[in-house]
């Protein structure tokens, strides 16, 4: 019985070290292509565009990135790539054509939306959304 207990100490163990090791992996960069950093927002933020976006957000992106884009969904646990938090003022400082390319492209664990959301109006007003979850 104790060798099992050193055993299972042991393996708990490593399996922590091996969570830290990977929380500890730095955030891979996102490159985006100069087209889209430059880009500018073709919708204008007013109530329409944001109950749209807010729609749009509750439909397709907060099981992973929260209701208010904390990174907090609940498919947030199960993704091997950080959802990010868009309160944050890392994530604030991109570009609306950043953002728009991101949701448009997606990578990893982020799904592209160019189908799902095929209107590029309607991904703009997501953008104007995620612009209001700022601290």
């Amino acid at each position: 019985m104790k060798k099992i207990l050193v055993l299972l100490t042991a393996a708990l163990g490593f399996i922590c070290f091996g969570f830290k090791v990977l929380d500890d992996q730095p955030k891979k960069p996102w490159v985006v292509p100069d087209k889209y950093v430059n880009m500018k927002n073709a919708v204008a933020s007013n109530s329409e565009s944001l109950s749209n976006g807010k729609s749009l957000w509750g439909m397709h992106c907060k099981s992973c990135h929260g209701n208010k884009g904390l990174g907090d969904g609940p498919k947030a646990a199960q993704l091997k790539t950080d959802p990010g938090n868009f309160s944050m003022a890392e994530e604030q400082k991109e570009t609306d054509g950043s953002f728009f390319y991101k949701i448009s492209e997606g990578r990893d664990d982020m799904p592209s939306f160019k189908k799902k959301i095929s209107d590029p109006d309607d991904i703009w007003s997501l953008v104007n959304y995620i612009r209001t979850m700022k601290k």
